[in-house]
């Protein structure tokens, strides 16, 4: 047999002598040539391969090949998809055996999402498959491999077949017989290489049968006559002529038209020697079920798909007559005890995996047994034997394992998985901030005190400013027509009261007249705008300053800082899972966990619960979020997650391999997926049964922002009560000085009427509540007013004019020249 190497100098040769050369071999791109001597019992199948991508949509593939013909075959993949302009990435890996296939698998993340080619010997492909449980789809390289009868673990395998599987188990049946005398009934492994031999031969016997049909030795009259076939050809001396029947036997050969060979279909060729009207059988095994064939490929028609190729089967006997038993262990909400006595089997049980493995069972129809596992743990295999949940499975105690059980590599190289009903990744825990009590003057915080001291200076400054301007400017005073004097509106009240107006954003019934007057009011409305605007802008952010707030967001700002310590259970996947990253960020966090001290390493979850409760916002609990969820729903309602998960991974239903449930379990999750009944469960065990507040799943991490967002929505009373208090202040000093007012007022009347306080108070409260003034007096009263003057409790300043400058002061009123008093 030649090799991709050999091939030219064996078709030198063959097309020298003229010698027929029939190969079970690879052709290759070169093998097109007219006249040639050289038949390829080996069909190209890379047509069938593209279709078969294309039926999957596949956009990315890994490509593993060992041998020259593996890389002759990839270059032919890659010519055929130029040629159909198809999408697909690959990504070419040449390995020596199945070790090196596996050594490049494990470097290569996400497996989840990898689909492979395999282009490898049987046995090492065998190897690959038997070792290899996280790839989605392999797609076989060829028939040898996948005529085999194999065990798969978790893998979807796709393959080709030359090999009719029909009659291969008829003749192998019959060779067998004839050979040790006795009849075989069981079916007997065809390797696809010594199927194509046989039919190679069977080709070569029907041409020689057609071209010596009508002749004989005796009519080769050659001097050198050795048979039908003419002179023979000597390897030791150089041959001086060709085969003399050669291009007639070649003839022979390639014009058959209706023959079939023992096994692999027509035997038909073109005129390059390559081999078309062929036939491929299409097998393929899911989720470790059987064998099955899945379609056929022919070079005219393509691919042609079998409807209802895997039909699901479920409620056989086999099912329904044995009780499984289920291995599980205690773990909130998963799994726990009823608070009610006199229970038996299952009924004493309640939880997520109680009621999931209810759910499976009534699908499936089967009966069960729960049996928490004896050791109280999941499964690892740290001591080279595997213990807990996985290591029931193994032994045969138990039938299942329904738990919260991350699927994992080395798991499922020993046991198979379902799809995973619940998907999770490493979260992390922390305590929640304690609430501060709320501040009465919260609303002052967006300015500090010294901006607060700056704006009173300022304020009293313009005020002052302002009086001085109005009283230095002619612009302000003005001629009093009724009063026939000269006014200046600006007191020194007055121009408290206009700073004070334009302050709040306020209108007053004056304005400055004089240039002066005007820039001071300019600049201040201009201070005051910009003042007010910052102010109205961050108010809400500064009442809600003193909510609870995470002083971490994800695991960057845990990596960045060292006053937080954080760290997981001991010996868990999340250790190993930060044991083994390659990521900077999580390098680092576990270069901080293994130098700090061991006591950020726990045992239990609930020993990581305490520590982030005893340490009051100092210790991080690194743990999965479906624990991390579970916990802050749960009294004392002090813990909370931040950020969002680390990773993703899934809980997976174990079984051993080779389990007849495995294929019904999987599909059974699945349908529970799409009717929503797993998302139903969690919410019935994480929130409607949690004991602080019935919430749904969170749609969003916490963090900062978010916190920030959600508290702007609404104020609580304790945090604008300062501003009532101010407004009860304000109204209690309001009523202070009109009181002080009030009996100053009347103190003056008296004094100028020459009457009792209390008498002038009555007329003064009389005129006050009902507007009419009080006129009755005693015998020794004598009021100051002659009959038609106005009534006594009324007095009259008269105002004299005062030139600008100059204040007079009657009768203790004061700025005469300023109004008239009544």
């Amino acid at each position: 047999m030649h090799t991709s190497n050999t091939l030219n100098t064996i078709k030198s040769y063959s097309n020298t002598f003229n010698m027929p050369y029939i190969t079970t071999a690879m052709a290759v791109n070169n093998s097109k040539q007219e006249h040639g001597f050289q038949l390829f019992v080996r069909p190209l199948y890379v047509r069938a391969l593209l279709d078969l991508i294309k039926y999957y949509q596949w956009r990315e593939a890994f490509y593993f090949y060992s041998t020259n013909e593996g890389l002759e075959r990839i270059q032919q993949l890659f010519d055929i998809i130029t040629e159909k302009n198809y999408p697909l990435k690959i990504k070419v890996y040449r390995v020596e055996n199945a070790s090196g296939v596996l050594d490049a698998l494990a470097k290569i993340n996400n497996l989840d999402y990898k689909r492979i080619l395999l282009d490898l010997p049987a046995q090492e492909t065998e190897s690959v498959i038997n070792k290899t449980f996280e790839v989605k789809l392999v797609l076989l390289n060829l028939n040898e491999m996948i005529s085999k009868a194999f065990t798969l673990g978790g893998l979807n395998v796709t393959g080709l077949c030359l090999v009719d599987s029909g009659k291969k188990k008829s003749l192998v049946r019959n060779w067998y017989s004839f050979y040790f005398d006795e009849v075989i009934t069981q079916d007997l492994p065809m390797p696809g290489e010594a199927a194509l031999i046989a039919d190679a031969a069977f080709l070569m016997a029907h041409a020689l049968a057609k071209v010596f049909k009508h002749k004989t030795p005796l009519n080769d009259h050659s001097p050198n006559s050795n048979g039908v076939f003419g002179e023979s050809l000597s390897c030791e001396t150089e041959p001086t002529t060709a085969w003399k029947y050669g291009e007639e036997v070649m003839k022979a050969l390639k014009e058959q038209t209706n023959l079939t060979g023992l096994f692999t279909g027509p035997l038909i060729f073109d005129r390059f020697g390559l081999r078309k009207h062929f036939t491929l059988e299409v097998l393929e095994s899911r989720l470790n079920g059987p064998l099955m064939k899945f379609g056929t490929w022919d070079s005219k028609h393509g691919l042609t798909v079998i409807q209802n190729a895997h039909v699901r089967t479920k409620g056989n006997n086999t099912i329904a007559n044995k009780t499984r038993i289920v291995t599980s262990v205690f773990s909130a909400p998963f799994l726990m005890l009823k608070n009610e006595p006199g229970l038996e089997g299952n009924s004493k049980y309640e939880g997520y995996c109680a009621d999931l493995t209810k759910m499976i069972a009534e699908m499936i129809k089967f009966d069960y047994k729960i049996i928490p596992v004896k050791d109280k743990k999941y499964g690892s295999n740290d001591t080279g034997t595997w213990d807990g949940m996985v290591g029931e499975l193994l032994r045969g105690e138990a039938d299942m394992a329904i738990a919260p059980l991350t699927i994992t590599a080395d798991r499922e190289s020993v046991i198979d998985f379902s799809k995973p009903f619940m998907s999770l990744g490493i979260s992390i825990m922390i305590k929640k901030m304690s609430k501060k009590p709320p501040s009465f003057f919260s609303f002052m915080n967006p300015l500090s005190n010294e901006v607060w001291m700056c704006i009173i200076f300022a304020y009293i400054g313009v005020s002052v400013v302002l009086f001085l301007v109005s009283r230095f400017s002619p612009f302000e005073w003005h001629v009093d027509d009724k009063q026939d004097s000269v006014a200046n509106n600006f007191t020194i009240f007055n121009s408290l009261w206009f700073s004070l107006g334009a302050f709040m954003q306020q209108g007053v019934d004056i304005e400055p007249r004089s240039m002066s007057g005007r820039i001071v009011g300019s600049v201040w409305w201009f201070f005051t705008l910009i003042l007010i605007s910052s102010y109205t802008a961050n108010l809400a952010a500064f009442l809600t300053s003193e909510r609870m707030q995470s002083p971490i967001e994800s695991a960057e700002d845990l990596a960045k800082q060292t006053e937080i310590k954080y760290g997981t259970i001991k010996g868990g996947s999340t250790q190993g899972f930060f044991k083994k990253s390659t990521i900077p960020t999580y390098e680092r966090m576990w270069a901080f966990m293994s130098s700090t001290e061991p006591w950020v390493f726990v045992d239990t979850t609930d020993a990581g619960v305490n520590l982030v409760r005893e340490k009051k916002g100092k210790y991080a609990f690194l743990t999965e979020s479906t624990q991390n969820e579970y916990t802050n729903q749960r009294k004392p309602c002090d813990t909370m997650k931040v950020g969002s998960n680390l990773d993703a991974k899934g809980y997976g239903i174990g079984t051993p391999m080779g389990s007849d449930l495995r294929y019904r379990i999987t599909l059974s999750v699945l349908e529970l997926h799409e009717k929503s009944e797993l998302a139903n469960l969690q919410t019935k065990w994480w929130y409607d049964k949690g004991e602080c507040g019935k919430e749904g799943p969170p749609k969003k991490v916490f963090s900062k922002k978010n916190l920030q967002q959600e508290a702007t929505s609404s104020l609580k009373l304790s945090n604008v009560a300062g501003i009532f208090y101010i407004l009860m202040s304000g109204l209690i000093l309001s009523l202070f000085i009109a009181a002080i007012e009030f009996f100053h007022k009347t103190r003056l009347d008296a004094k100028r009427k020459k009457m009792s306080f209390a008498r002038a108070a009555r007329s003064v409260a009389r005129l006050s509540l009902t507007g009419q003034p009080q006129e009755t007096f005693s015998g020794n009263e004598t009021p100051d007013t002659q009959p038609g003057d106005l009534p006594p409790n009324m007095t009259v300043s008269t105002y004299s004019y005062c030139p600008p400058g100059q204040l007079l002061n009657i009768d203790g009123y004061g700025d005469a020249n300023m109004q008239t008093q009544v």
